[in-house]
């Protein structure tokens, strides 16, 4: 087993260098769809990572690619279209401005290979088969084709018929801004986690006092501005807005109720925080 974070990092910025560089060069280029290039593309970078986490049995491996694979995916459509540098801008900003983010936390946070998300095990907890056909499909790829669904409004806005307009400057000042709730929300529950008198206490002050999960707020909210980018240019058909719907989706079936049932599980007063508390919205506590 690889040990040591900074061991582990260095390893893991290799593979995924790797990764997208042997993907890009073995994704057919005679392909005429840009979109259907990009997600064989996607894809061929998600099956590298995947055969990286099975070699290093951890597939906590995957877990950059939520914010890495876009960038890539984003200056590849700037760079085919002819567009304006303040249109490129206009989306690229608050896009750099995720990704750093979220890969500064894992920065922060991941402990090397010698750690694995909790929420993979309780996946894999089962036969090898099952477990295995789970890390494939439900850790590595579904959330690749889910992230490559979303990003698609983003194929209209670097058309080349669409132009900077105000509803973009709206766009992508929301996209931004969502970020930044969710910066913040990180921020706070760190601070707080800090504490070691906190320890095995929920965090109900500042913005979570009014919701559960605001940093996954923010994190909704930047897949919604992705699509509000992607329909300013006049140019999106109406059924994109499925797009952020399934984020939205798979934060509310999904990555909230496994939080919450993780906190039931570790501390004892998450069940009245919970009842009093809104899941995502920001909303004054029930009395």
């Amino acid at each position: 087993m690889i040990k040591g974070k900074l061991t582990s990092q260095l390893l893991c910025v290799l593979i995924y260098v790797l990764s997208f560089y042997i993907s890009y060069l073995t994704t057919p280029q005679s392909i005429e769809s840009v979109w259907l290039k990009i997600l064989i593309w996607h894809l061929y970078a998600t099956l590298f990572i995947y055969i990286g986490s099975v070699i290093l049995n951890n597939s906590s491996l995957y877990d950059p690619f939520w914010s890495v694979a876009p960038v890539p995916i984003v200056i590849y459509l700037a760079i085919e279209s002819d567009n304006s540098i303040m249109l490129d801008l206009l989306v690229l900003i608050p896009i750099v401005f995720w990704a750093a983010r979220l890969t500064r936390n894992w920065v922060i946070s991941w402990r090397g290979f010698d750690h694995e998300d909790f929420r993979y095990i309780d996946l894999k907890n089962t036969n090898r088969l099952n477990a295995e056909f789970r890390n494939f499909f439900g850790i590595h790829l579904f959330p690749t084709l889910i992230v490559n669904f979303c990003l698609y409004p983003l194929l209209f806005i670097f058309s080349n018929n669409a132009t900077v307009t105000p509803i973009l400057y709206l766009a992508s000042l929301f996209t931004f801004m969502s970020v930044v709730l969710e910066t913040v929300a990180d921020e706070q529950m760190r601070d707080f986690r800090k504490d070691p008198s906190n320890k095995g206490k929920t965090m109900k002050y500042k913005l979570w006092k009014y919701s559960r999960h605001p940093n996954y707020l923010g994190e909704i909210g930047f897949w919604f501005g992705i699509y509000f980018m992607g329909i300013s240019s006049g140019l999106a058909p109406l059924w994109i807005i499925l797009c952020p719907l399934s984020m939205l989706a798979l934060f509310v079936f999904a990555s909230c109720p496994m939080m919450d049932n993780r906190s039931l599980e570790n501390r004892s007063d998450y069940k009245e925080y919970m009842e009093k508390t809104s899941q995502l919205l920001l909303l004054p506590p029930k009395s």
